[in-house]
């Protein structure tokens, strides 16, 4: 009993307060008002909890891609200076063989 408990209160963690508001108003109605509305507010509800995964999703991978862009920069600023010092032993290579 607890879990399906507990699963009622995850989904109404997901659903915002205003549609929670709106279900209970439309549970007070009569039920012929009901059953016509009923599998609106269901569409309605399941939208809203899917943009709120989505959401998430699309918040986590930003997330990944912003420590993904640091490494990048940051293997970039090693590869230049491993670059500029390679050029640097280049060049002083040059200038001893040319004297």
């Amino acid at each position: 009993m607890s879990t399906a408990s507990s699963n009622v209160d995850a989904k109404n963690d997901e659903i915002p307060a205003d549609l929670l508001e709106l279900t209970a108003a439309i549970e007070a109605l009569p039920v012929e008002h009901r059953i016509r509305l009923l599998p609106s507010l269901r569409r309605v509800t399941e939208s809203s909890v899917r943009r709120r995964r989505i959401l998430s999703l699309v918040q986590e991978a930003l997330g990944q891609l912003r420590l993904d862009m640091k490494y990048l920069v940051f293997d970039l600023e090693a590869t230049r200076r491993e670059r500029d010092e390679f050029l640097e032993k280049l060049n002083n290579l040059g200038d001893g063989s040319e004297s």
